[in-house]
């Protein structure tokens, strides 16, 4: 068989590692990046006084007017002389003639309050001639006299009483907000109330966003076989946001060097700052770092860090300019971003460095970690027993949903090969705090469970779903570390679900049945329309049928075990972690058959015999019982709108 020569190459090609540069640590490299970089404010611009909230000051604003810019009362009553009211009480009230005048918000005073007068004036109103203090309206009662209307005052006043004077807010010439001030809705406020309808402020940064890839695919078109979305383009241009920063979306690029090194130059010269995603590491088509090389003194001053996750990170600069190439995957870019370009962003934007925020939590499981690399484990924080516990989220450097599930995260020592279970350690938190929930389910994902979920948003309630599988969400029940954990793990022993998890201290309660059986792509003869029991065996027989297993541990892999009776078909030790992962390794042709429940083969259009229904029902801390979340699940769990669309997903509630 003659084998294509031009293919080989590129087989050959791919095969071939390109050794990072030089792996530093995270200290290292901040400081070589940093020591090429002018790191002063970027000019300035003008902008309109509504336009700048979120922005910073870029020199001193001093007041042109007093605020306020005239004497006016601050309640409603009568401007009088001070002098006037002296001796006045309830038994002996002084007289004061009204003058005939009453000032309202607006009204400029045309008549002089004289000795004996008083003038009626409203909240904000200017104070006249004459006047030197307010006497509020409920210290008087109007009389009639031959000379006309008047008050009697039956409470003396001094002078200034309910008077703010001009300028006693703000005076002319004062420094309403000094250089670097961040504008927020107070800021804006003090600047209205100076009538300042424009504000000198720091220019934004421009931020140049590429993303690099053959298999990325925009966001609203058809996904074709073995695409992905581009997902770090967005992620990473509201992150520049976030920053101070304004992105300029140059788009995905696929792996045509000389096509992406056109798009970076004209990057460069329409942006102060360069952030590509992807193409910085040692397989195929990953060779943004060579382009970055030739663009321009001094180049790559860091390729490769001894980070977990971002170890491919590459930081550069042409001139002064900073050019980043962040690693591909969601999580490393994300998490290099915030460590190397969120710093740049803020000192060009004028911001100044952000002081973390970071509380003590305890970890509940051993954290094994690589010697020689700095590492950051993703966290969401529960309560528990002894303060705040942290448990980690799991999904991986390729995981788009791990940030948005995280409340900070935890640092392991570059010389640390683990963190003991059980031990206390600073967590950095994402946001500015905590997010607090009413209810955490920690444990196995159903979709039907996220209707459950639902209905208890809607009553106001804020959940927190945890996926660690049936497993980890047992041990996290039995740690005290959740409310509920979802459960679907069968008794080898016994043949029953879930029974066996039980312990002092936890109830099971009843959640639904969802069917189990072998998934196969619609038209597949050996499958179609034949009992699950047969199809099984023909399956195990027959050449180049190829099965997808699940993880050891999960429920459906024992189901698996007894129905292959020790037989290890072809593709028994592909073993995933989902039901929708067996499903899509069918759908897209990588295995042709495997069990998994009757929701996910909707979902992906697939065949489906049915085998056994399993039983998904969650592990209750009685200790939390009483609490308003959990009862409130509890009901859901029985209510009529929930059920229907729990069994309107192929379950089956139990009764």
């Amino acid at each position: 068989m003659t084998r294509n020569a031009s293919l080989l190459d590129a087989v050959r090609a791919a095969a071939r590692q390109e050794q990072f540069l030089e792996v530093v640590s995270p200290e290292e490299a901040q400081a070589r990046f940093l020591s090429h970089l002018d790191l002063r404010p970027l000019g300035h611009e003008r902008v309109s006084l509504m336009a700048s909230l979120g922005r910073v000051v870029s020199a001193d604003i001093e007041a042109p007017i007093d605020t306020p810019p005239f004497d006016r009362s601050n309640v409603d009553g009568f401007a009088v002389r001070a002098a006037d009211s002296a001796g006045a009480t309830e038994a002996q009230p002084r007289r004061l003639l009204l003058n005939n005048e009453v000032l309202a918000c607006g009204t400029a005073p045309a008549v002089t309050v004289e000795a004996g007068t008083a003038t009626a004036i409203a909240t904000g109103g200017v104070l006249p001639r004459g006047a030197d203090a307010v006497a509020m309206i409920e210290w008087t009662e109007l009389a009639e006299t031959e000379e006309g209307p008047a008050i009697e005052l039956r409470r003396a006043v001094v002078p200034g009483q309910f008077v703010s004077f001009a300028g006693s807010d703000i005076a002319r010439g004062e420094i309403v907000l000094r250089r670097g001030t961040l504008i927020g809705s107070r800021e804006i406020g003090m600047l209205a109330a100076c009538g300042i309808a424009a504000v000198e402020v720091v220019r934004r940064p421009k931020v140049a966003v590429l993303s690099t890839g053959d298999e990325l695919t925009e966001p609203g078109t058809e996904l074709r076989p073995g695409a992905v979305y581009d997902s770090n383009g967005p992620i990473i241009a509201a992150a520049i946001r976030e920053a101070g920063g304004e992105p300029i979306l140059f788009g995905a690029f696929p792996d045509n060097e000389q096509q992406l090194a056109d798009a970076v130059r004209k990057a460069l010269t329409e942006s102060d700052l360069v952030v590509l995603s992807g193409g910085t590491s040692k397989g195929a088509g990953d060779f943004s770092h060579k382009i970055v090389s030739s663009l321009g003194k001094p180049g790559i001053l860091v390729h490769g860090v001894a980070l977990k996750p971002g170890k491919p990170l590459c930081l550069a600069a042409v001139g002064r300019k900073p050019l980043v190439v962040l690693p591909g995957f969601p999580t490393s870019a994300i998490f290099t971003f915030h460590a190397y370009v969120t710093p740049i962003l803020r000192a060009y934007g004028g911001l100044g460095a952000e002081t973390a925020q970071t509380i003590e939590a305890t970890v509940p499981v051993r954290l094994p970690s690589e010697l020689g690399r700095k590492e950051f484990v993703l966290v969401a924080l529960v309560a528990g027993a002894d303060g705040p516990v942290a448990l980690p989220i799991g999904k991986g450097s390729g995981a788009v949903t791990t940030f948005s599930e995280a409340d900070g995260f935890v640092a392991i020592d570059a010389l640390a090969t683990s963190v003991d279970a059980g031990a206390r350690l600073p967590v950095t938190l994402l946001g500015r705090s905590a997010k607090v929930p009413d209810i955490v389910v920690t444990g196995s994902h159903c979709i039907a469970l996220d209707v459950v979920l639902a209905k208890l948003a809607a009553q106001g309630w804020t959940p927190r779903r945890i996926s660690v599988g049936s497993q980890g969400g047992a041990s996290a029940a039995r740690r005290g570390e959740c409310d509920l954990a979802p459960v679907h793990l069968l008794d080898p022993a016994t043949g029953r679900y879930n029974e066996h998890l039980l312990e002092p201290g936890l109830s099971l309660v009843r959640g639904w049945e969802r069917m189990q059986g072998i998934v196969f792509r619609s038209g597949d003869r050996r499958f179609e329309g034949q009992p699950a029991a047969d199809a099984i065996e023909r399956a195990c027989t027959e050449p180049g049928c190829v099965m997808v297993n699940r993880n050891a541990g999960a429920g459906t892999r024992v189901l698996i075990d007894r129905l292959l009776g020790g037989v290890r078909p072809a593709g028994y030790s592909n073993q995933p972690r989902s039901h929708n992962a067996v499903a899509a390794a069918v759908a897209q042709g990588r295995a042709d058959w495997g069990v998994a429940i009757q929701s996910v083969a909707a979902l992906y259009g697939l065949g489906f015999l049915p085998i056994a229904p399993e039983q998904y029902d969650f592990l209750l801390v009685e200790a939390r019982r009483e609490r308003g979340a959990v009862q409130a699940f509890l009901a859901a769990l029985r209510d009529p709108e929930v059920l229907e669309r729990i069994a309107a997903l192929g379950m089956r509630p139990a009764s």
